[in-house]
C-alpha cells in the first residue's frame, strides 16, 4: 500500500502483529492543520461488474493494485505493480494504513470494480509532503485503482469469535498462543521457534492495556459494531 510514515516491521512479524495492533499504535493521517473541511475526494468509477457485491467497508481486508499521479504534471509516483514482485497489496479498510483519501476513496468498492480518483493535500500528505515518494507539499493526487478482493478484516468480530475457542469474550495467552501456531501451520514458513514466543510477548506487550493477561473485545477494537 502506499505508505504511511512509519517504520518498517520484519517479514515474520508483520501478517501477524496486524491482526491485533490497536488503532492507536497506527500513524495519524497526514492532515494540513488549515485543511478545509468543504475538501473531498472526488471519485469516478471506471467499471462497474454487473454483480458488485459485497461491498467494501470499514474493517474488510481488500486486496487491490493502484497507480498513484501527481495532478500537478501528470507524473507517476506510485505504481503497486512494479512492488512486491507485482502482487496487489492487501491492507485493511478504514484504520489508517493508507493516507485518509484511499480510506475514504475504497469505501463502498466490490471486487472487479475499478476507480479514478482525485485526492486534496489535506487528505493525502498535507503541507509536510512525503519527499520518500517524492511527493511535494501540498499536492493533489490521482490515484487509479482496481479492485481484486473484499474479505473480513483481521478485527471483525468473526475474527474474535475465530480465536476466542472458549467464547469467554476475551483472548487469552493460549488462545492467541494456538491462532498462532495455526497461522504458522498454514502458510507453511520454516521459523524458529522463538518467532512464536517474540510474537505472541508483542501482541499482548501493545494489546494488554490494563494487563489481566487477556485482551478484551475492547482491547482488540473490532471495527464492527456488532455485539459480542
Amino acid at each position: 500500500t502506499v505508505p504511511r510514515q512509519r517504520p518498517p516491521r520484519s517479514d515474520m512479524a508483520r501478517g501477524l502483529t496486524l491482526l491485533l495492533l490497536p488503532l492507536a499504535l497506527l500513524a495519524a493521517p497526514a492532515q494540513t492543520e488549515g485543511g478545509t473541511a468543504a475538501e473531498e475526494v472526488k471519485i469516478e468509477v471506471l467499471h462497474l461488474p454487473e454483480v458488485c457485491s459485497p461491498k467494501s467497508k470499514k474493517g474488510d481486508l481488500l486486496n487491490a493494485h493502484y497507480d498513484g499521479f501527481l495532478a500537478s504534471d501528470g507524473s507517476k509516483f506510485y505504481c503497486s505493480r512494479t512492488q512486491n514482485e507485482g502482487h496487489p497489496k492487501w491492507f485493511v479498510l478504514g484504520v489508517g494504513q493508507v493516507i485518509k483519501g484511499l480510506d475514504i476513496a475504497m469505501m463502498n468498492m466490490c471486487p472487479g470494480e475499478k476507480r479514478k480518483v482525485i485526492i486534496p493535500p489535506s487528505l493525502a500528505y498535507g503541507q509536510q509532503g512525503y519527499a520518500q515518494a517524492k511527493i511535494p507539499p501540498n499536492a493533489t493526487l490521482i490515484f487509479e485503482i482496481e479492485l481484486y478482493a473484499v474479505n473480513k478484516g483481521p478485527r471483525s468480530v468473526e475474527a474474535f469469535n475465530q480465536i476466542d475457542k472458549d467464547s469467554d469474550k476475551k483472548l487469552s495467552e493460549l488462545e492467541i498462543s494456538q491462532y498462532l501456531k495455526e497461522e504458522f501451520a498454514r502458510d507453511g514458513k520454516k521459523r524458529h521457534p522463538s518467532v512464536h514466543d517474540e510474537i505472541l510477548a508483542d501482541i499482548f506487550k501493545k494489546n494488554d492495556h490494563d494487563g489481566d493477561g487477556f485482551i478484551s473485545a475492547k482491547e482488540y477494537n473490532v471495527y464492527q459494531h456488532d455485539e459480542l
